[in-house]
């Protein structure tokens, strides 16, 4: 190998060494996603979500075998300063023309964290800012395609839009669905109707999650932009169907949040494919799009640039969350950031029976798992060193009380070793206190639903408490806290035997043996539905979940191999209701739900 007079082989060999890494992973996480096209097709849900849990732990592989690489090759020149700083320098050029450059910097970034100390963790040695453009960054073939109704009629350009996938399932029938998809956006555009230079974008590659594919694209009408997104599922005799056209913004964000599984989409440039999204759903954060689309190291990345920006702009404290006090984790936040931060506390106090590690664990499952909307995504970091004039008096003795074994501190800083960061809700036992009654009665019915959901994709909260469940600002019910979720399967729902005799059932005692993953379903309103207007609501729609029959029922449909249907948007949007076979049927499944 031949350098340039002056360049150090050790720094070239190293930064070499990276971008191959890189470029490894992200042509193993481009496979998966590509292949998630072929499993849609076969109808291979389980294949599905397998894949999804598997490719998450791909980054961390590929870190771990270019860290060892590292070492094996430069053991003698790993902590050189002076030659990581000139390996940076040379990757930049590498990534003059890469697909992926921002990806590749954050992988940079994750080998080098792995290798040298904290006091390193600066733009002299990572990418603590970005170094290469992504802008104008383009693929070939271009990441989305164009498409104009006024040429062949709107019927004829919707109608290619989702051919042009080339499903190898076909439509039950197009015309149908491209006529409800056309009335609707008829309707959009208003009695203007289109103007000469209307025209349709929409990405080349589809998003694929749990049993849909999505169709993502805009219209663009004039100085008019109209996101919209087309589910496309299959119907019992493995034709393709479009269920709905969601035009609503507020549909689409919720679609795309985070408390949902990771998307699978073959992207070559995962830069374009953001900023397109950014153009449906403008307030989303570039990190959370990342995320959504599997990359969540880059979503962390983005994520830590935007809090030190925050930090540099504001002025307020971080603060202890309010709500009641967790046993398992100590919550704070920082209120003018729409964050918390948790810890896992040193001792854990009874009755609850886990320790650290088995909190990671928990953690860990719900990553990997489909979150069916009603579990929040956190973004796990390492070593996040705050400024200790930032944290308020209380903070930091509770900090200090709680959790000093994960805690490094020096004059101006305070460095927690590992902490979970989650989109701020509101607490749903707050929420309850200071709600209307048909506040209450609607939130405790999503309540309700978000148990019943979890169930249906094989997860038993474990303690339903309502300070462990929060509500969004779109008012959607979503657990949170997860040291005592369990999978459904694992868990052996009973009925409580009836007493031998009166005396012993008054008596407050258990006269029955209980094994560790047994669960009275009974119990559940003694301790949740103290409230009288909670108890009312529940019982109007949810009476099932306090007896076995539901759980033994869902836990049968799971082992069976059944995936259930979790739509992200509206029930009363899909196509369905809109003629009367569908709409008999739709009417019978919400009966039977």
């Amino acid at each position: 190998m031949n350098f340039p007079k002056g360049e150090n082989p050790v720094a070239a060999a190293i930064a070499e060494a990276l971008r191959d890494g890189f470029d490894k992973h992200y042509r193993l996480f481009r496979q998966s996603s590509a292949e998630a096209k072929g499993r849609f097709e076969a109808g291979d849900w389980l294949g599905q979500q397998r894949a999804v849990r598997e490719r998450i732990a791909f980054y961390d592989q590929r870190v771990r075998e270019a860290v060892q690489r590292l070492r094996d090759e430069f053991r003698a020149d790993l902590l050189d300063e002076h030659t990581w700083q000139q390996a940076k320098l040379l990757y930049i050029g590498l990534l003059t023309n890469h697909k992926q450059p921002e990806l590749a910097e954050t992988f940079f970034n994750s080998v080098f964290c792995k290798i040298m100390h904290r006091t390193y963790f600066h733009n002299d040695f990572i990418f603590f800012r970005p170094a290469v453009s992504t802008e104008y960054l383009e693929s070939d073939p271009p990441t989305y395609q164009t498409y104009y109704p006024l040429r062949h009629g709107w019927r004829a350009a919707l109608a290619q839009i989702l051919t042009d996938h080339e499903w190898r399932c076909p439509f039950a029938d197009l015309e149908r669905d491209v006529g409800y998809v056309a009335e609707d956006v008829a309707g959009l555009l208003g009695g203007g109707g289109p103007n000469p230079d209307c025209h349709i974008r929409v990405l080349r590659a589809a998003f694929y999650r749990n049993k849909a594919a999505y169709v993502c694209g805009k219209i663009v009408n004039g100085d008019q932009e109209h996101p919209f997104v087309l589910p496309v599922l299959h119907d019992a005799n493995a034709r393709l169907y479009v269920d709905t056209v969601l035009l609503d913004p507020r549909d689409i964000r919720v679609g795309f949040s985070l408390n949902r599984a990771y998307f699978m989409v073959d992207m070559e440039v995962p830069s374009a494919y953001v900023q397109f999204l950014r153009g449906l759903m403008p307030r989303k954060p570039a990190g959370e799009l990342y995320t959504m689309l599997g990359l969540g190291k880059q979503g962390k990345t983005m994520f830590y640039r935007e809090l030190a920006h925050h930090l540099r702009h504001s002025e307020d404290e971080f603060i202890v969350a309010p709500g009641i006090p967790g046993l398992v984790m100590l919550v704070f936040t920082l209120p003018s950031f729409p964050y918390v931060f948790k810890v896992i506390r040193d001792e854990i106090a009874p009755p609850k029976e886990t320790d650290r590690e088995a909190v990671k664990a928990k953690y860990l499952l719900v990553k990997q798992h489909d979150r069916v909307g009603r579990m929040a995504d956190t973004l796990e970091f390492s070593d996040v060193a705050l400024p200790k004039a930032r944290l308020s008096e209380a903070l930091l003795a509770e900090l200090r009380h709680a959790c000093a074994s994960i805690l490094e501190e020096d004059e101006t800083q305070i460095v927690v070793r590992h902490l979970y960061i989650e989109r701020r809700m509101t607490p749903l036992n707050i929420y309850l206190d200071e709600a209307t009654d048909a506040q209450i009665e609607a939130t405790v019915r999503d309540y309700g639903l978000a148990i019943r959901e979890l169930a249906y994709a094989n997860i038993f909260p474990g303690d339903m408490l309502m300070k462990n469940f929060g509500v969004t600002r779109i008012g959607r019910v979503v657990f949170y806290d997860y040291d005592e979720i369990e999978y459904l399967t694992n868990c052996n729902f009973r009925r409580i035997p009836e007493a031998p005799t009166p005396e012993l059932e008054m008596s407050g005692e258990v006269w029955y043996p209980v094994a560790r993953n047994d669960v009275f379903p009974e119990e559940f309103g003694p301790f949740l539905l103290t409230n009288p207007k909670v108890r009312a609501a529940f019982m109007k729609y949810h009476a099932d979940l306090l007896a076995p029959e539901f759980w033994q029922a869902t836990q049968r449909k799971i082992a069976s191999g059944y995936v259930e249907d979790f739509f992200p948007y509206p029930e009363s949007i899909r196509f369905c209701h809109r003629h009367p076979a569908g709409r008999a049927a739709a009417l019978a499944t919400a009966r039977a739900a």
